[in-house]
């Protein structure tokens, strides 16, 4: 088994824990970094093991032969989740408990999400500086890739930050308003202030995945030119597949892009090894070995 380290490094508050296999490849050649994001109610470190099993495929699959690029995995504690919580409660849905129910569980989740896709656009800004001070290595490509939660933010990244050309969403939603739709029928929750405000969809307007014309085969659809992999459990209760249907089958990608999605039968609102390996794949044949 290939060695993996890691190492935490704090840019402008934020601790990004960056996982890598030492003298992997040349040192001289660009590098890929992936950032990998967490779940709700969770932490970054409950990815260790999707991004150490990550690597390891990788490394594997290098051993086989053939040049491929080195990858850097960044994974972060989302806003108000890990060592950045400020107040639980915010973590909570509308009939969870505990800690308790949240009637703000609609503005809680978007700003949580949304924030820790900017906080990733922000890192992106600044971890050539802290990695590389010297102009060691140069950083090639930016990936993204998160789980529940960090499936949101993966979508709202590939929308809003050009600079992330491939992303891999699992069990997560690109549609915010169809996904909280269905929850707050099943909770009892009318969809009307002040657990939806108006403000709250007029934001939801201009920036979700689902609001920008994804069907577009021209320069207005942020989507063209990107590689994505949607991973997704058919039985999933939490975030169910009707809530991205609509959209990643409509979502046009462009002929430089790739789109393609694994729906797995029997499987809820679970990362499965099977959802890791495939990941790992994509990002092996698209982003490294490309």
């Amino acid at each position: 088994m290939s060695q993996t380290t890691k190492q935490t490094i704090v840019i402008g508050g934020i601790a990004a824990h960056v996982y890598s296999q030492p003298n992997a490849t040349d040192a001289q050649k660009p590098v890929a970094v992936l950032f990998l994001l967490h779940g709700r109610m969770g932490s970054a470190q409950d990815c260790d093991g999707v991004a150490n099993a990550t690597l390891q495929w990788i490394a594997d699959q290098r051993k086989k032969g053939g040049s491929a690029q080195d990858l850097l995995i960044i994974t972060l504690d989302q806003r108000n989740h890990g060592a950045r919580t400020v107040d639980v409660h915010a973590n909570s849905g509308w009939r969870e408990q505990p800690p308790a129910k949240n009637d703000r569980h609609a503005i809680d989740m978007y700003a949580i999400h949304t924030g820790t896709a900017r906080d990733v656009s922000f890192l992106i800004d600044f971890l050539p500086s802290f990695l590389y001070p010297s102009g060691e290595r140069t950083i090639s490509q930016w990936l993204i890739g998160g789980i529940s939660l960090g499936g949101h933010a993966t979508w709202y990244a590939l929308r809003n930050e050009p600079r992330i050309k491939l992303g891999v969403p699992i069990i997560g939603c690109p549609d915010y308003v169809t996904l909280l739709k269905e929850r707050a029928e099943k909770n009892g929750i009318p969809w009307e202030p002040p657990y939806i405000p108006k403000s709250l969809l007029d934001l939801i307007q201009s920036q979700d995945a689902a609001s920008a014309p994804y069907r577009a085969t021209d320069v207005s659809n942020p989507f063209l030119g990107k590689k994505i992999l949607v991973l997704s459990g058919a039985d999933d209760p939490l975030v169910p597949w009707t809530a991205s249907k609509e959209f990643v089958d409509n979502l046009s990608v462009g002929k430089d892009g790739i789109k393609e999605v694994i729906l797995a039968p029997g499987v809820g609102h679970k990362c499965t090894p099977e959802m890791v390996e495939a990941m790992s794949k994509f990002i092996w044949e698209q982003a490294l070995s490309a």
